[in-house]
């Protein structure tokens, strides 16, 4: 199933990427807002696959983290304090973002740190989470300041992935 999976989302992908990149396509190919079509694109991966166990297959699972990251993106308020070679977000927002902030930086810090030579600790303040980011020299400062907060979640690429995983009830993280 794991080579299946993989395969059929690597043509997913590609043929996205060269639908995206013909300006003289006849059809359009995005499915729309950006939840919507992440969840698409894990239907797509399911119904493609012929030992895709139904039984297991669970979409709510996956629309709640992905309402998480809506959240965080859109409405989340982010500080941001620098000390040398460390730099702290405070990523706050109100009770509902409060809860998608938590979830989501206290999931992350781990994937940035094991993706990253930085130490990246994170915790809960009230109204969401901190995260403390430390770096190694000021080029590798430069970067983490250059991608903020918002840049800094998207690192790890694990998110495709992660996303089939919740869908058939396999633990993500």
């Amino acid at each position: 199933m794991k080579l299946g999976l993989l395969s059929a989302a690597m043509l997913f992908v590609a043929s996205n990427a060269m639908a995206q990149h013909a300006h003289s396509s006849v059809s359009p190919s995005e499915t729309g807002q950006s939840q919507f079509a992440a969840i698409a694109e894990i239907v797509t991966l399911l119904r493609d696959d012929p030992d895709t166990d139904w039984a297991q297959v669970d979409i709510q699972a996956l629309r709640d983290p992905l309402v998480d990251m809506d959240n965080v993106t859109t409405r989340a308020s982010v500080e941001r304090t620098v000390d040398g070679l460390s730099v702290t977000f405070m990523v706050t927002g109100d009770d509902v973002v409060a809860s998608s902030i938590r979830r989501m930086v206290l999931a992350h810090s781990p994937m940035l740190q094991g993706s990253s030579d930085w130490t990246v600790t994170a915790g809960e303040i009230d109204n969401g989470a901190f995260m403390l980011v430390q770096v190694g020299s000021d080029d590798e400062m430069s970067q983490v300041l250059g991608l903020g907060f918002f840049g800094l979640m998207t690192i790890g690429a694990h998110h495709q992935q992660h996303h089939l995983m919740i869908v058939v009830g396999r633990p993500p993280h």
